[in-house]
């Protein structure tokens, strides 16, 4: 026992030092020292242009670092006055928290991060100062009364209404819970002894930066704020001010393809693509080479091999040994279920059948077991325990809670299994998914999809989307379809999987793979690299937070 308490303990300390450690944070004082009089330059010039704020907030979440730096200098050098964002230790709880870094919950609750927050912010505020750019610090934007206000708004608020907490116009309960269900690594607070005083620094932090946020913008006229995330605390509640004061918001997100990034306009991705107009990719020229790339890819990705975000450890494909290992008959129907992480952006979205994901698993469940004539392929997502926050609540023990006993038909693949998801699922004649994207891949190979929760391939067309159980269940009288998506429907989801795989996702030439934290980092360049006209896809991104023009990389 003590062994395995002093082993765990040396696993914790490895995982502090790698999301604490600043050794790769971007050193850009050597490359502007090769050119200080053209960067000077630059940097006088810029005074004069758009005022565009980069809120990276969480100076020790390095991908967000290693990124808005390089855009602070990349918007610099084409005229704009970029400024920064940080939290210098005035938050009680942030992104930079989750329970594995923080273990003992109960100090936690009443401690908070404490000292670690200085290890966030010095590195990062150095960086950002070698740049010569303006750093704006959250508590030059606070004052001793509005700390005082957010505990005593915290404490108002009863704890089951927390979520749906309202300050100003803005949701500030919302992005508190997603940012303690992030923290456990949960779907739920239930069972957590400490959630809800962890709840309450959540909401604590978010007040705060809500007025943090509105006392900047009231000394500063920025015309677009760029972020990464856009949910959780703090980016979320940034987001939600900008967005109430008519401030342009950008935000970003690295891509599953190596060094690509998905960057949208006016609010999180989350959001921003279940409502992206059909005619930005409906209209896409189609051709053989155009299908080749997409459908190499779409292979690639049973590999992991063009990707920086992989779940799968060493893949099984044979399908004789995974019909034995699991026990299913792939001559008898089968359907699949595709689950995501519980906790992973746990947001409002109004289109949604059922209020959150177990819901949806116990409906699906409770109907399959009557209806022995089919079987139904529950795939746990990998990121359940490969993921970077590895998930506290697991779909296979909730499920046991709920049902001691399974039926032969309905059959669980576990998160750690190294069967292929592509494999089961194109042995099925159907595949029912909650949020995740796989649903993309799969509809684009011809794989009839029927979406419960907010999916990207919602509102495209070529799905079956359903917003109530009523209709959910209605639709799962027709299985089996016994028919693959038509020709035309077919081609529809192959155009989005390609306009979201090839245009959303937009290369960064600049930007190479790394190994730890972060997984990316900028190449060896000189300065003039990163000025107009040398990337098409640094452009782009910087052309879409100037002028707001659409961030898609043009088809080839």
């Amino acid at each position: 026992m003590f062994k395995e308490l002093v082993k765990k303990s040396l696993l914790l300390k490895r995982l502090v030092k790698k999301y604490r450690s600043h050794k790769n944070q971007p050193s850009w004082r050597p490359l502007l020292n090769q050119d200080k009089h053209f960067w000077n330059s630059a940097l006088n010039n810029a005074k004069k242009g758009q005022k565009i704020l980069i809120a990276t907030s969480v100076g020790s979440h390095l991908p967000g670092t290693t990124m808005e730096s390089m855009l602070a200098v990349a918007l610099t050098l084409r005229g704009a006055d970029a400024h920064i964002f940080l939290c210098d230790a005035v938050l009680p709880a942030c992104l930079a928290c989750w329970s594995d870094i923080y273990p003992n919950h109960k100090k936690f609750a009443k401690y908070g991060p404490s000292k670690e927050c200085a290890d966030c912010f010095s590195p990062a505020y150095k960086m950002y100062k070698s740049l010569g750019i303006t750093i704006h610090r959250y508590s030059d934007f606070l004052s001793t009364g509005d700390i005082k206000q957010a505990s005593q708004i915290s404490l108002s608020v009863p704890y089951h209404g927390i979520g749906n907490f309202v300050m100003d116009d803005i949701a500030a309960g919302e992005h508190a819970l997603a940012g303690a269900l992030r923290f456990f690594a949960c779907g739920t607070l239930d069972g957590e002894p400490y959630g809800e005083p962890i709840l309450r620094r959540y909401l604590i932090a978010s007040i705060l930066t809500t007025s943090a946020t509105l006392n900047l913008l009231k000394r500063h006229d920025f015309a677009t704020a760029v972020f990464h995330h856009g949910i959780y605390v703090p980016q979320g509640l940034i987001g939600e001010v900008c967005r109430k004061k008519g401030i342009h918001v950008v935000n970003w997100n690295p891509a599953y393809r190596k060094k690509c990034f998905i960057f949208s306009h006016h609010d999180t991705y989350h959001h921003t693509m279940t409502a992206e107009p059909a005619e930005k990719w409906m209209n896409i020229p189609w051709n053989e080479n155009i299908e080749k790339e997409l459908l190499d890819y779409l292979k690639s990705r049973w590999y992991g091999t063009d990707d920086w975000i992989w779940f799968h450890g060493k893949p099984e494909f044979e399908l004789k040994k995974i019909a034995s290992s699991i026990g299913i008959d792939f001559n008898k129907p089968c359907i699949g279920l595709l689950t995501s992480v519980m906790w992973d952006a746990v947001l409002h979205y109004p289109s949604n059948a059922f209020p959150n994901m177990l819901e949806w698993l116990k409906c699906t469940i409770d109907y399959f077991i009557i209806r022995p004539d089919l079987q139904l392929v529950i795939r746990v997502h990998p990121a359940e325990v490969r993921g970077a926050l590895p998930s506290r609540q697991c779909i296979v023990e909730e499920i046991k809670k709920l049902y001691p006993e399974l039926p032969n038909n309905i059959i669980i693949i576990p998160p750690e299994s190294n069967i292929s998801t592509y494999t089961v699922m194109m042995q099925c004649d159907s595949v029912i998914i909650y949020n995740t994207k796989t649903g993309i891949e799969l509809a684009a190979m011809g794989l009839p999809i029927i979406v419960a929760g907010e999916a990207w391939i919602r509102n495209k067309g070529f799905a079956f989307d359903v917003d109530n159980p009523k209709k959910y269940l209605k639709l799962l009288d027709r299985l089996p379809l016994q028919r693959r998506m038509s020709d035309k429907d077919t081609l529809m989801a192959k155009k989005y999987a390609y306009h979201f795989f090839f245009r959303r996702m937009i290369p960064l030439e600049c930007i190479e793979p790394a190994k730890g934290n972060p997984p990316y980092k900028i190449k060896p360049i000189k300065l003039r690299d990163l000025m107009s006209g040398q990337s098409a896809g640094l452009d782009l991104i910087c052309n879409g937070i100037l002028d707001g023009s659409d961030f898609i990389y043009p088809s080839k």
